[in-house]
This record gives structure tokens, sequence and C-alpha cells, in this order.
């Protein structure tokens, strides 16, 4: 008999939720106080611990998003898979399920969506192991409005669950949607389960062309598929489907409307003043400003250290266009924020001018950032709090609260947590060229040398 296996599907973009968001850091990372700073990954994570065992839980991710996945998890580095280019979903669950045995089930889940009532979630699916055994299952969800951002499902609902599927539809305009609400359509939220022999059986018989390609290894032939999701690729062809419909709160937050709705629904909208003014939310980065409005109504306001966007509510799905705008123009705003996520930990740029830069370093416990040197700058580091290990050169020594060291230009040094609790450093950069390719690594731990 096989296992019970969960596949967390953890790409991206990080585009629908800019500033929020940026290309190296997407929207299943983020952690807002909202959410109890809690990540959607690590939610996702959560999820699959309430299903399996730690040892049958797997990730699909690319090489930028690697160490989030691993820094916001307990999974071991064979446990993250990698693609190495992004072929949607069809092509990222392959991948996923292609080293597992033939009878193991696989749970397919997102790694940005809000779920409620997450024991009933977890009842559900395992209610429903026996039924993946031998056909397709998608778990739906009861929709609460005719939203046109989500594709539907049309099905037979009669008899014992789970229930034949009629029909997927794609993403509908509003007329079409209210109908679908009226007779009983349910949300496709991109929740799937199945064995791995079905899955690749279902998928020789109905898309024969795709098949092919794989059928003597995904990995070696990955680059060669075409870019298909599982629902046009398989689900929409397959009559070997049938659907669990979920009646619980689900949420993609797909957009800072989504966002908006979910706040005041739950009373979590940032506390603002406002004089003469209205319907107005705002998201802040951080709780450090006092924001006030005067005689503006119907606005999403996001802040964040580097970049403000300010939407009219019910246009914030435009921010793509906005991102395309900024691309062309190369901004980095589009790839980082001020506070830089690295699989050591993270920086963030407190100030900079001519000649100078200063960061904040929060080195995770056990981890170290690369043997480097640069040839353009010096570097002062003050420690915070925790204990440092420096290497200058070739001599070693420990850093304590309150504690600093200089770094001359050209001289080859690391910085090592040796502790159990992060360790915080203020670096000053000083040097007439202060930009991160400035730097020629020796040996890393994380394979960028």
């Amino acid at each position: 008999m096989g296992n019970l296996k969960v596949l967390i599907l953890a790409g991206g973009s990080g585009t629908r939720l800019w500033p929020l968001s940026r290309k190296y850091y997407p929207k299943q990372f983020i952690k807002l106080k909202e959410f109890g700073n809690v990540s959607f990954f690590e939610m996702a994570y959560n999820r699959a611990l309430n299903i399996t065992s730690k040892e049958n839980i797997f990730v699909i991710t690319n090489n930028d998003y690697k160490f989030h996945c691993l820094n916001q998890s307990s999974l071991n580095e064979n446990q993250i898979i990698i693609e190495e280019t992004q072929k949607n979903t069809l092509g990222a669950i392959s991948l996923g399920i292609e080293s597992g045995s033939d009878d193991d089930i696989y749970l397919v889940l997102s790694s940005d969506h809000l779920i409620g009532e997450e024991n009933l979630f977890t009842k559900e699916v395992l209610e429903s192991v026996e039924d993946a055994k031998n056909s397709i299952l998608t778990f739906g969800l009861k929709p609460t409005s005719p939203h046109t951002g989500y594709g539907y499902i049309s099905f037979e609902n009669k008899g014992k669950k789970p229930f034949k599927v009629n029909k997927f539809i794609e993403k509908p305009n509003l007329e079409n949607a209210k109908k679908y609400l009226e007779n009983g359509y349910f949300w496709n939220g991109g929740i799937f389960m199945f064995s791995k022999k079905v899955f690749f059986d279902e998928l020789k018989k109905h898309n024969k062309d795709y098949y092919e390609i794989i059928k003597n290894g995904v990995l070696k032939n990955f680059s060669k598929l075409p870019d298909l999701s599982i629902d046009y690729g398989l689900l929409e062809k397959t009559d070997n489907i049938k659907i669990v419909p979920l009646n619980i709160y689900w949420n993609d937050l797909g957009s800072f409307d989504a966002f908006k709705d979910y706040f005041n629904e739950n009373n979590l909208s940032t506390q603002i003043t406002q004089i003469d003014a209205k319907n107005n939310n705002v998201i802040l980065e951080n709780n450090s400003k006092e924001v006030a409005l005067i005689g503006v109504d119907d606005l999403i306001i996001v802040d964040t250290k580097d970049a403000l966007l300010i939407s009219k509510s019910g246009q914030t799905q435009k921010v793509k266009e906005v991102l395309e705008i900024l691309k062309k123009e190369n901004k980095q705003e589009t790839n980082f924020g001020l506070t830089v996520y690295r699989p050591w930990g993270s920086y963030t740029i407190v100030d900079e001018g001519v000649g100078f830069k200063s960061k904040r370093l929060t080195v995770l416990p056990q981890k170290k950032l690369s043997s480097q040197m640069h040839h353009h700058r010096s570097e002062h580091w003050v420690v915070v709090s925790g204990t440092a290990k420096v290497t200058l050169n070739d001599k070693e020594f420990l850093l304590r609260k309150g504690e600093s060291t200089y770094i001359p230009i050209g001289t080859k040094h690391r910085l090592e947590n040796p502790g159990k609790v992060d360790l915080h450093i203020i670096e000053s950069q000083i040097g007439d060229y202060l930009e991160e390719d400035d730097i020629i690594r020796f040996d890393d731990d994380f394979g960028r040398v």
C-alpha cells in the first residue's frame, strides 16, 4: 500500500500583491500581522502536517524560492523539488510526483491560500483517500459570491460523495457567475488528490502528446513540455474525475481588493484617522506610521518602506500593468524591497548616500554567509544582539553584543552565527561602488560560488 503524500505548489512571480510582494519575495512567503505573522506557505505546510507525516511532504518551487521554503518549514533539501523553468501546474505536478510509487496518493495544495475550518478540511481529505485510489478528486469550494476571478465546477449533486464532475468552466463574466451560483456550481480552488498511477494513466489516455514527452522521465524532458495548466491539460478532458464539495471558508487573496474584503469582514483593517473620508483601507508593511485621510473615498493604500501604491477600490488588479512599466524602466523595486531575503537570513537597507550604505543584517542560527571579498568597499560590523563568528583572512574570532570589527577593502572575510538565536549586525559600507555585484565568493554553503 502506498503512502499519503502532500505536494505543495510554491512557484509564482510576486506580481499580484506588489509592493508587498516582489519577484524574489512572492505572496506565499509574506508575513503580515493580520495573519499572526505567519506566512501563507507556513499555513500550507501546517495544513499538510495535519494530514500526513513530515517525511511525506514535498514542495515544488524554483531555485530562487528554495531557501524560503526551507527557512519557513522543517523540511529537508531533498523534499524541495526544483523546476528549472516554469511549465504551469501540469508540468509542476508531473515533476513533483515522478519519484513516488505508483500507489502513492498525492494531495496537491497551493502554497498561498487561506482556509478556514482546518479540522473539517483535514477530515474531508482523510475520508476521501480511498476514492483517490481509483479516480482524480478535486475539492470544490462553496461560493460566497458570483466571483469572476475563479473557475467553476458543475457536478451531479446526488447519491454519495464524491460526486461525478460534469464540467470545468473557465473564469466567467459576472452574468454567468451569478447563474453558476444559483445553479449550485462550486469554485475550483486548485486542490486535487489522486494516485500517481491514476494521474499518469489518465494523462496517457487524454493527452497523449504530453505523455509521450515525459514517459521516459519528467525531469530530463521538462524543458520540452508545453505550458499547460492541469485543468486545461487533463481535468477538462478526463471523465474519471469526481468532486468533494467543501463548505468551508476559502480565499486565495489574489488582489488587494480581496484583502480589503477579508480585513473588513474580520475587523482587521489598519486604524487610520479619516475626515470626510470613508471606505478606505490602508495596508502598512509595519506599524510605524500614523495615517490620516481627508476628503477621499474608496481607496486602497499599500505602504512599504520603498514603494507606495494608491488605487481606487475595484482596480487593484491593474498593479500588473504598473509592474510592466516599472520593469521597462529597470526599477529594482520590482525585484526586491529594502529588506532582501537570503538563504542565511536577511538584510535591510537602513540608509544610503554618496559613498556609504548602512544595513541591518539578520543571520539565522547555525547559518553563515559566503567567504567573500569586495574590490570597492570596506565594511564595519557592530553586533547588536547574538554572537558572531568572524573570519578575516586566516584569523578567526568571536564578537558579542556591542563589539565590532573593521574589514578593509580586498580582505577575505566571513560572518557566521554559531548560536541558537538570531544574530543581528549593523553593517556600514564605505566605498565608491556599493552594489551587490561587487563580490568575489570563495566558499558558500548554498552553492553560489
